[in-house]
């Protein structure tokens, strides 16, 4: 199967402002990239391009004043395989936990572990540990949160989301996540591209998604707190431990969001090539 993804967006800054961007594909996925992940820049500009603490690709520019807008276009194949399920995945004993996986069982800027883990260990406790535990804990957030785009904001945390019981896919993913830590669950957060392939699409703008991974059994597997079904075609950008380490566009000053669009969608015989 091949994708093709790509977005633009535009910010005007009143004055030259400092930006971190997280907008490239990951590592992992760079191997299946059809055509170069090239970031686009306009007016053009230095971009110095860096790995982070979390091994996502970042770059660091200076965003001038007036408009600027950044933008990409990739192809990129994949399997067309829905996301893994293995009911069978054990979770591991905090103490043989790979040294690197512990900092995904700690509470985080947006996941407070502090605040949830009475009502987790009340809710899940009775669980089998595990697959079944954390599959619990997706239907959980899914069932009892609201989805809407108008719920949106940059300041709800997962004890938010846990009461307002509505957000966006950030939010449902920042509770699953804090649910599965406070239940020993090493759990990330992850964002990129997720289109509607193999399923009905959606009457609404194209967005980034946010789902999120679990180390079971060895290894890490994805989950999907909003959608809680497997999907087709998801394209990593970044992986952190709340939206904090992953966020799109970091900036260091005033600025606003002038423009936005993002597509993903599956290349056919009958399909434009271009988003």
């Amino acid at each position: 199967m091949k994708i093709r993804a790509g977005y633009e967006i535009s910010y005007d800054c009143p004055q030259p402002t400092p930006m971190i961007l997280a907008l490239s594909v990951h590592p992992s996925r760079v191997p299946d990239l059809l055509t170069p992940d090239c970031m686009r820049l306009d007016p053009p500009l230095h971009a110095t391009e860096y790995r982070d603490g979390f091994g996502n690709i970042c770059h660091v520019i200076r965003a001038p004043t007036g408009r600027l807008t950044i933008s990409s276009d990739i192809l990129i194949q994949d399997s067309g395989e829905p996301d893994a399920m293995v009911p069978e995945a054990a979770q591991s004993s905090l103490e043989t936990l790979p040294v690197d996986v512990l900092v995904y069982l700690l509470g985080s800027r947006y996941c407070e572990t502090d605040r949830l883990i009475s009502f987790a260990w009340s809710r899940f406790g009775k669980v089998r540990k595990g697959w079944p535990l954390v599959q619990a804990i997706c239907d959980y957030v899914h069932d009892s949160m609201r989805f809407g785009y108008e719920h949106a904001s940059r300041t709800r945390t997962a004890w938010d989301a846990h009461n307002e019981r509505c957000g966006v896919c950030r939010d449902f993913a920042h509770l699953a996540v804090t649910l599965c830590r406070c239940m020993n669950v090493p759990a990330r957060y992850c964002t990129g591209y997720l289109g509607d392939i193999g399923v009905p699409a959606e009457d609404t703008p194209m967005d980034f998604s946010a789902w999120f991974e679990v180390y079971l059994g060895g290894g890490w597997y994805t989950f999907d707190a909003r959608h809680n079904t497997p999907r087709i075609g998801r394209i990593l950008m970044a992986r952190g431990r709340d939206a904090t380490d992953v966020a799109i566009v970091t900036s260091f000053g005033l600025c606003t969001l002038a423009g936005f669009k993002v597509s993903t969608y599956e290349i056919t015989s009958a399909a434009n090539s271009r988003p």
